[in-house]
């Protein structure tokens, strides 16, 4: 499945802290019909087993969508299930190393929160880049507010797409206009929502209309 810029474009990543008795596996679902473009499927509870069987089901179902996974964090399981690609951070595994294990034709993206390390993920070889938090995070208790003059700044200096995650949801979306982002990564505003279909229809009608 081919990568491209306009695949960042309303980027799902999942979080089970919302199921409320559904399936990771069922909101995922509703969030590609409602029009996610890529899936990173992030897991930091499950054992390896667990963890493993679920990729694997989520790649199937992604696929059927036409849309890539990305696993967080874990470049050995995205070998082993033939994952799309990897999401790293800053303190995960180097760049050249990730690709060394995964080949040339898988996803690559890196955290970078400074225009130092996006101009370092660039040059080590990575695909994308994911630049927050824009507007806070729930999901990560030490992560402080990014300056959207600094997010522009971050996607200017590279030339690989980049996406802005952090807090984003259908009621602040429209302030990262003017931005020069590839596309949004969406963690609660998607998943917390009681209906995900629908947040997500309404995500990327506006992810359509602010990204570049």
């Amino acid at each position: 499945m081919n990568f491209t810029k306009k695949s960042l474009r309303l980027y799902a990543v999942t979080d089970r802290s919302w199921l409320h008795g559904e399936t990771l596996y069922e909101q995922v679902e509703k969030a590609l019909k409602g029009g996610v473009t890529l899936v990173q499927l992030r897991e930091k509870e499950l054992s390896e087993a667990d963890f493993e069987q679920e990729a694997k089901e989520l790649l199937e179902l992604c696929h059927k969508y036409n849309v890539n996974l990305i696993i967080n964090d874990n470049v050995a399981l995205a070998a082993k299930v033939g994952a799309d690609g990897v999401h790293i951070g800053q303190s995960d595994m180097g760049v050249e190393k990730a690709r060394a294990i995964l080949g040339k034709e898988k996803t690559i993206g890196v955290t970078a929160k400074t225009v130092e390390q996006a101009k370092a993920a660039e040059a080590a070889g990575a695909d994308y880049l994911g630049s927050g938090a824009v507007f806070g995070t729930s999901t990560k208790k030490d992560a402080k507010p990014m300056d959207h003059a600094l997010l522009q700044e971050i996607c200017e200096s590279v030339k690989i797409p980049v996406v802005a995650i952090g807090g984003i949801d259908g009621g602040n979306i429209l302030l990262l206009k003017g931005r020069k982002m590839a596309g949004v990564a969406v963690v609660s505003g998607l998943f917390a929502c009681e209906d995900i279909k629908k947040a997500a229809e309404d995500l990327r009608e506006k992810a359509d209309r602010i990204c570049e």
